[in-house]
């Protein structure tokens, strides 16, 4: 609790991550509120529907009419999402071959190694 009284707020972002990990958890679709109940947290209604709404514009979720309202489903896992939010910042550059460059030499040996071999392995797939 805060000095005033009132329990004390979480950053919102770890409240939307806490949602996408229940999520990618789920076997299906899940209403606001099973959310609302899987969090075990004294939310507003409105407060969880908000976060699944925008994320759900953002095309990060997708949803199905599910009575008067709807049921969220994750588009990709965590993975995926870093994966996307990378390829993005990558097309907003017009220097692509640099950032590359300097991405690949702030690597760690190892995530290097890694890189190089996920490169071959799709470059032989094709």
């Amino acid at each position: 609790m805060a000095e005033d009284g009132r329990a004390a707020r979480r950053p919102h972002g770890e409240l939307v991550a806490d949602v996408l990990a229940i999520l990618w958890q789920a076997e299906a679709p899940l209403t606001p509120q099973q959310i609302s109940d899987a969090l075990g947290r004294d939310l507003a209604r409105t407060t969880v529907t908000t976060i699944l709404a925008r994320l759900y514009e953002k095309g990060t979720l997708t949803r199905t009419r599910e009575g008067r309202g709807f049921a969220y489903a994750a588009v990709d896992d965590a993975a995926g999402l870093a994966a996307g939010r990378m390829r993005r910042e990558l097309e907003r550059e017009p220097r692509r071959d640099l950032v590359l460059k300097r991405f690949v030499s702030s690597l760690s040996e190892g995530d290097e190694e890694e890189l190089r071999r996920l490169l071959l392995e799709t470059g032989e797939s094709e």
